[in-house]
């Protein structure tokens, strides 16, 4: 038997350390350093993490044969894909507990196995227990492959033998692979079993989806390095008691980061969303004090969603502060300038901030319908009807401009709004039809026009 010896792995972040210490001195955490048993030569004998080449090559020596995308059947998984799965690509897939992980991929699998050879491996579930998801969803699966194994290795032979194009894993927490003496689970045991994968990924040209379990910080279990591996990162986001998924892409070497695919989950299993504006509008019957239309982009595309914000008298000694969508220290910044350059104060309430839906909006394109919608709620008057907005605050009190404009006008356009109030840089080139366009570059301006 070959010699061994022990290393010190970090559950958090997977930094590994000659002795044992009770702090773990990359990333901080305490009493997170494991042991493992390794073989003495496994630092010489370590393969590479990818396929390699044989010798270099000049870049404009390189063939660049475009290969075809393949296509999953789902157009919103494809969207946050950037147009379907590259072959030879590794794709990891996060989210919490129950969000549809499972479902998502259960139902892409049986889709692309009518397109090319698929092997689904289930590291949690039995066949059984698979098959009876499966029929719940209406899912054939006639010519979809399953095979319920935890082994890396057995995993990989299979593949090969059955010479499939796409692997789906689920999950890479309950792989493990022979090389490594540790439970799986462990930041050892996910680094070395993912290695394994994107190493067979790209040596053989199959496409791997990869499901990932999240920890209570919404990240993706095990050892920082595994989103470094993959080529494409996806996380489920939802709303607590809400109906509807979105699926973004926060790493995406094949298409554009930040891309969401939405979708809402049925009984039947998750369903595309053609037109995500829709469902994040809700059109009163009659207009309301704090409520106001925003044009935001997420990934690629526009979307019309509703912010609202309730200002009321405080009970308490301090007044809160409560943003949900939004950014909490970017809310108590926009209420300063409301202050100062708007001459609106909210000394002495409550101000609620929520974005229909539960999405988060990152960009600042919330400032200004953010803003309205309080002055909206402090006064107790409704915004005009039809109306929309977007636009960054400066703290001078400038509206600045945020990109992509003319396509959010065009956007909300096609939904019936018949009025926008914008950055004066925004303003488009070319009339929109059936739209007024506002072009405003102070605060003051803003408020005044938006009633």
């Amino acid at each position: 038997m070959s010699k061994t010896r022990s290393l010190y792995v970090c559950d958090s972040c997977g930094n590994e350390s000659l002795k044992w210490q009770g702090q773990c001195p990359s990333c901080g955490a305490w009493n997170s350093l494991s042991a493992i048993s390794v073989p003495k030569s496994a630092g010489k004998t370590a393969r590479p993490l990818v396929a390699g080449s044989g010798s270099s090559q000049r870049l404009s020596e390189i063939a660049q044969s475009v290969e075809p995308r393949l296509s999953t059947g789902i157009e919103e998984l494809d969207r946050v894909l950037g147009g379907g799965l590259v072959p030879g690509s590794v794709t990891l897939i996060g989210g919490e507990p129950g969000i549809g992980k499972s479902t998502l991929l259960l139902q892409a699998g049986d889709s692309l196995s009518h397109r090319a050879d698929t092997l689904y491996v289930t590291g949690e579930e039995s066949l059984h227990q698979v098959s009876l998801r499966a029929k719940r969803l209406g899912t054939s699966g006639d010519t979809l492959r399953l095979l319920a194994e935890t082994s890396v290795e057995q995993v990989l032979a299979e593949a090969q033998a059955a010479k499939v194009k796409v692997l789906v894993i689920d999950s890479i927490q309950t792989m493990h692979t022979d090389g490594v003496e540790s439970s799986p689970g462990s930041a050892s045991q996910v680094r070395e079993s993912a290695a394994q994968l994107v190493r067979f990924a790209k040596a053989s040209g199959t496409s791997v989806l990869i499901i990932g379990h999240v920890t209570k910080e919404g990240v993706i279990a095990g050892p920082r390095i595994l989103e470094h591996m993959v080529d494409t990162v996806l996380y489920f986001e939802s709303d607590a008691g809400s109906r509807y998924r979105m699926v973004r892409a926060v790493k995406n070497r094949f298409g554009a980061a930040n891309e969401v695919g939405v979708f809402a989950m049925s009984e039947d299993g998750l369903k595309e969303v053609k037109n995500p504006s829709a469902i994040f509008l809700s059109r009163h019957p009659q207009p309301v004090a704090g409520s106001i239309v925003m044009i935001a982009r997420e990934g690629t595309r526009p979307m019309l969603i509703e912010v609202q914000a309730l200002v009321d008298d405080s009970q308490a000694m301090n007044p809160r502060r409560v943003a949900v969508g939004i950014e909490q220290q970017r809310l108590a910044m926009l209420l300063a300038l409301l202050h100062r350059h708007g001459d609106v104060a909210t000394s002495g309430q409550d101000v609620f901030i929520n974005v229909v839906g539960g999405v988060h909006i990152a960009e600042t394109a919330a400032d200004l319908p953010a803003v309205l919608a309080v002055v909206s709620s402090v006064r107790d008057r409704p915004l005009a009807q039809g109306l929309v907005c977007f636009g960054e605050l400066g703290l001078a009190g400038e509206i600045r401009p945020v990109p992509y404009g003319e396509e959010r006008l065009r956007e909300a356009a096609k939904h019936g709004f018949t009025r926008a109030i914008v950055p004066a840089a925004n303003e488009p080139r070319r009339p929109i039809e059936g739209l007024s366009v506002v072009a405003v570059e102070r605060l003051s301006d803003a408020i005044a026009r938006a009633f």
